[in-house]
């Protein structure tokens, strides 16, 4: 066997060795490029449900926030009108006149009176404009050492106190209003806002 020989037989042994090689680093280099591949579109994936869940989440949000708002919105309107229907009463109630104002304040002033004991000197406060009405009603013998009082700001009705008794009564139609308000509120708004 001759050097060249020899040389050759390594040279070919080499090449050979050098092409398995590079068919290892090409077989390993496209196994690493498709478990790449594999990761990437998993981490795509994964991305893509994430971005979907937070779309989710924030249309869940928006969703939630435009209904609170909107059922803000109508409570505030609700409220808008109950209030401009208890003006609208407040402006019949100051309104009244004649004998429909007296017999009502007469009744406010009898319910008042149960509170008292005979020959109590009772004071009668009431609108100013109904002075006149209450000195007419304590003409009434039913109302022996009852007296005008003076002026209270109020739609109509009474303030009837005495020391004697150390009773004060609220009998004005501002105060009837509000305790058949407060106490008929749910009623008058389901009557309103029927659904």
């Amino acid at each position: 066997m001759s050097l060249d020989t020899v040389v050759e037989d390594i040279r070919e042994e080499a090449h050979a060795r050098a092409e398995e090689i590079r068919a290892e680093g090409d077989a390993r280099a496209e196994e690493l490029i498709e478990a790449a591949e594999d990761d990437a579109e998993e981490i795509l994936e994964d991305a893509e449900r994430a971005v979907d869940r937070e779309i989710e989440q924030l249309r869940e949000q928006r969703l939630s926030s435009a209904k609170l708002e909107a059922k803000q919105q109508r409570l505030e309107a609700r409220r808008d009108v109950l209030g401009t229907v208890h003006e609208e009463v407040e402006a019949k109630l100051a309104a009244l006149e004649g004998d429909e104002r007296e017999q009502l304040t007469r009744s406010l002033l009898e319910a008042a009176s149960v509170e008292f004991e005979a020959g109590d000197d009772v004071r009668v406060y009431a609108r100013g404009e109904d002075e006149s009405l209450i000195e007419s009603i304590l003409e009434d013998d039913a109302y022996d050492g009852y007296s005008y009082a003076g002026e209270y700001d109020c739609l109509g009705g009474v303030v009837v106190e005495s020391d004697g008794s150390r009773v004060r009564v609220n009998n004005t139609f501002d105060s009837v209003l509000e305790a058949v308000w407060e106490e008929n509120l749910r009623e008058i708004s389901d009557t309103l806002f029927e659904q």
